[in-house]
């Protein structure tokens, strides 16, 4: 019975995804950061000039929790808010030249995460997991109601 759940699918993406936030966590407290906060950082460095909600939807969570996230950041001398020149009533986030070693250390951190993650798997392995989990993404992004249909149709 313990080899069916090790073996399902579902059960083990979830556990895998758990162990690197886990990793992903414990890398980030060691700067006095968290993993939201990482994210933040990694995601303005490949795509500055996001707004709060944008980042939340990103992330996830809530925009509030983004604006708390962001005013750590922001007082850390990280992160800066700017106005939107079309729209007054969004802010655009934008690091800071003081992010620039942070934004290093999470890139370098990735970089070795994923060695770790590959360690033991052929290029050509690693190649065809990364394929399998792009179509599993594109599975579950492509039509959020696919379980339900797939249900109907056989019930």
């Amino acid at each position: 019975m313990q080899e069916v759940f090790e073996r399902d699918l579902m059960i083990l993406v979830h556990d895998v995804a758990r162990a690197v936030r886990t990793r992903v966590d414990r890398a980030a407290r060691e700067y006095g950061m968290t993993r939201a906060q990482w994210v933040i950082l990694a995601r303005l460095a490949r795509q500055p000039g996001l707004s709060q909600n944008e980042m939340a939807t990103i992330c996830e969570v809530e925009p509030i929790t983004v604006g708390r996230l962001v005013d750590r950041l922001e007082a850390r001398g990280l992160v800066e808010r700017r106005p939107d020149p079309a729209d007054r009533r969004i802010r655009r986030l934008h690091l800071l030249p003081a992010a620039r070693p942070m934004v290093e250390t999470i890139s370098a951190y990735r970089a070795t995460l994923n060695r770790e993650l590959a360690e033991g798997l052929k290029p050509d392995e690693q190649a065809r997991l990364i394929d399998a989990l792009l179509h599993i993404k594109n599975n579950l992004t492509a039509d959020g109601a696919g379980c339900l249909k797939a249900q109907a149709a056989t019930g």
